[in-house]
Order: structure tokens, then C-alpha cells, then sequence
């Protein structure tokens, strides 16, 4: 094989798909992208046999074919090159040999026939939405996921798809994010699938804001996706996910009302002398009056007070501050609402004028 192609194309490409690539793998061949030349186009691959990238870029194609190249050197030897240069690339036997300008390189590469590429993916629902309301549901819901969970089935996210709506959902068993959006999706019944950890990280990278259209196709092992210039596909978590819906507090009495972006301060503020283990926070509630407390081992203690507006009759709760700040985050609007039963109930937390997310988060004892 042998191509020539611009440092900035090629660059693109790396860097669209480099994220599937680990670091540490069981199979050399993992660490490497595959490059095919035809058609005055170069297609590059980079999986870890539960994701695949697949992306394309222009180039000179003077002779066809396929090889495998470590994904991060040559990376790496792009980056370093100046913005106008250009590679050309030669393949001989087990070397990949680059060139551009007076810089050479030689590369280690392996047979493209060694490649793994996943299984072939099933027909099943076909559907189409906006990329920024992919985008959106995603970054409202993808931060409470569970990292190494046994209850392998938390490890990902629930995509759960209706003729009227798409709607998100993600739990650590502590705490949980649901956000939907309204859509007309041609489809005929209810359709669910859970999405690993990995494979949601990579699409909240590469999804931008854009109003265009982007199609998905969901079987029961695989969810593809096709992006502008890229293809992404993902293996499904094979699994339950637990009855979330059960776990949404229904009409707490107790509301509080509060500028979104005051009592994200105060949180950090407080946050700075609670435990680093457990990170609690405890929230007293009074007539119009939060009061934060947080300490730790050290015996060192925080406290802040900030004016809101709740009615109820004083009572006190603690939660992780990490949970509070992220849903807290994930929201839009100035003004949020925190809806609570008792001291020993889990909170509800909804944005003023949205009723498209929720947040649920567990109390501590402290």
C-alpha cells in the first residue's frame, strides 16, 4: 500500500477515533488502527472489540491495500509535524515507512487480515433525531453511571425508546439521572437497550451541538450510530436494568426553592472541609434558610447559610456533595427545586421549567 495524505486530514481522523484505543491491551493488535486505502479515501478503524470507530479522510491513493499501524505513535508523529505538511506512507512487508519533508519514520505494523472486527450487526429499529438532542440527553444523564460496578448492568446507560419520546436513564445505586425529550420515531413498540460506560463517554466526545440529523439502528446485541464521517458501533450490555421508575420520589411534601448557581457555590465552598471518603454534607432546613455543614476527620468544619424559599417545618438531611454539584450541573435554568419527604427519604431534584429531567439522590447518615 501506498498513499500520500495531509498532515491536518490525517490528524482529524486519529483523533476522532484514538479514544476506543486503550492504553493496556490483552491483544497487541488492539494498540494498532487499521488503515485502508481505496478510492482516493483512507478508512480508518480503531476498536477494542466492544467499540468501533470507523472514520474516513481524502488522500492520494497510489497503490491499494490495508495494514495495521500503532494508533498512538502514529498519532504522536502527526502531531508533531508542521500544519502544511504532507505524509506519504509506504508499506513493505512488515513496516510501515512515513516520510514528509526530511522527516522519516519506520513503524512496526501487523497484517490487516489479523484485524478483529466485531460481529455483524442485526437489522432492527431504525430511527432518526437531532444531534443535539442526542447531545443533550446525554450530558443531563451520563455523569451518574456506575465505574466497575458488579452489578455489571449499571455499567452503562438505559436508552429507552417510545414513538413519542427518547428517554435516558443512569444509577450508581446511589443516585440517578433521568432526562427524556419528545420525538416522533416510527417505530411499534417500546424498545430498550443498555449502553456501556465506555462506548457513552466516546459519543458525549464526539457529538457536537448541530441541529442535523443522525440515524441509529438498535438489535439486541449492537447499537450503531452514524455520525457526520464517522461510523460508531457498540456492543450492549447484556442485562436488567432495575426498575427506576419505583425509585422517583412521588409528590414529597417538603419543596425548597433556590438560585441554581448560589447554592452550587456554597456546595464547593463547603466541600472543601467535608470527608474525602464519603464527602457529606448536611442540609438544615428552616424558614427560608439553608445552613450547610460538612467536617471531617481532622475535626475541621465548614458552614455556610443562604436565603430560599421553603415553608415546611425545619428538618435536617445529609447527602454526598459530589451528587448535589453534578446534578446540579447537568441543569440549565437559574432556579432549581429540591423536593424532600423526611430526613431519611431520597431527594428530588428538577430544574424550574423543565419537566423533561429528573435527579434522584439517596441520603447519608452523618
Amino acid at each position: 500500500m501506498q498513499f500520500s495524505v495531509q498532515r491536518r486530514d490525517i490528524l482529524s481522523a486519529l483523533q476522532t477515533v484514538i479514544g476506543v484505543v486503550e492504553r493496556r491491551q490483552t491483544m497487541p493488535i488492539l494498540s494498532n488502527v487499521l488503515i485502508q486505502g481505496t478510492s482516493n479515501q483512507l478508512t480508518i478503524t480503531a476498536t477494542d472489540l466492544e467499540l468501533e470507530l470507523v472514520t474516513h479522510c481524502p488522500a492520494v491513493i497510489e497503490a491499494p491495500g490495508e495494514i495495521a499501524v500503532p494508533a498512538r505513535k502514529l498519532l504522536d508523529i502527526c502531531r508533531g509535524l508542521p500544519d502544511d505538511a504532507e505524509i506519504r506512507c509506504v508499506q513493505e512487508a512488515n513496516q510501515t515507512k512515513l516520510q514528509s519533508g526530511r522527516s522519516r519514520f519506520t513503524l512496526a505494523s501487523l497484517s490487516a487480515q489479523d484485524w478483529p472486527h466485531l460481529d455483524e450487526v442485526e437489522s432492527g429499529q431504525e430511527i432518526t433525531l437531532s444531534e443535539s438532542v442526542l447531545k443533550q440527553l446525554l450530558d443531563r444523564t451520563h455523569f451518574a453511571m456506575a465505574h466497575q460496578d458488579v452489578r455489571y448492568y449499571l455499567n452503562g446507560l438505559l436508552v429507552v425508546l417510545r414513538s413519542d419520546r427518547v428517554r435516558c436513564v443512569a444509577t450508581d445505586g446511589h443516585r440517578l439521572a433521568l432526562s427524556e425529550a419528545p420525538v416522533e420515531l416510527t417505530i411499534q413498540e417500546p424498545t430498550q437497550a443498555i449502553v456501556p460506560r465506555k462506548a457513552i463517554t466516546e459519543l458525549v466526545r464526539l457529538l457536537g451541538g448541530s441541529e442535523a440529523e443522525i440515524t441509529l439502528w438498535l438489535s439486541n446485541k449492537h447499537l450503531r450510530i452514524q455520525l457526520a464521517g464517522l461510523t460508531f458501533t457498540t456492543k450492549l450490555i447484556d442485562g436488567r436494568f432495575p426498575d427506576y421508575e419505583r425509585v422517583i420520589p412521588d409528590n414529597p411534601e417538603r419543596q425548597m426553592h433556590a438560585h441554581r448557581d448560589t447554592i452550587r457555590q456554597a456546595l464547593s465552598r463547603t466541600a472543601i472541609l467535608s470527608n474525602e471518603k464519603f464527602g457529606g454534607v448536611r442540609l438544615s432546613l428552616s424558614q427560608h434558610t439553608l445552613r450547610l455543614q460538612a467536617q471531617n476527620v481532622e475535626r475541621e468544619e465548614a458552614e455556610d447559610e443562604i436565603e430560599v424559599s421553603y415553608n415546611d417545618e425545619p428538618m435536617e438531611i445529609g447527602f454526598n456533595v459530589s451528587y448535589l454539584l453534578d446534578a446540579l450541573g447537568a441543569m440549565d435554568s437559574e432556579e432549581f427545586q429540591l423536593a424532600l419527604s423526611g430526613p431519611d427519604s431520597s431527594g428530588l431534584l428538577t430544574a424550574v421549567g423543565d419537566t423533561q429531567s429528573r435527579y434522584v439522590v439517596m441520603p447519608m447518615r452523618l
